[in-house]
C-alpha cells in the first residue's frame, strides 16, 4: 500500500525583468533569497534603465 507524502508548497517569485512568476529549485536552494530572475536571458537582460526614465516612458 501506497503511502501519500504530504509536502511544503515551494515559494514563488516574479522576476524583475519580464515579470513572470517562477518557482524554487533546488539548485537555488542555498540562495534563494538571493534569486531575482526566473533565467539566464531575464539576467542578461536585466533592466538597466534609471527610474526616473522608467516613468517617463510609462507615461508617453
Amino acid at each position: 500500500m501506497a503511502r501519500h507524502v504530504s509536502r511544503k508548497p515551494k515559494p514563488d517569485k516574479t522576476c524583475l525583468t519580464c515579470g513572470r512568476p517562477f518557482q524554487w529549485r533546488k539548485k537555488w536552494e542555498s540562495v534563494w533569497d538571493e534569486v531575482k530572475y526566473c533565467s539566464e536571458r531575464c539576467r542578461r537582460s536585466k533592466l538597466v534603465q534609471s527610474p526616473s526614465s522608467t516613468s517617463a516612458a510609462r507615461s508617453r
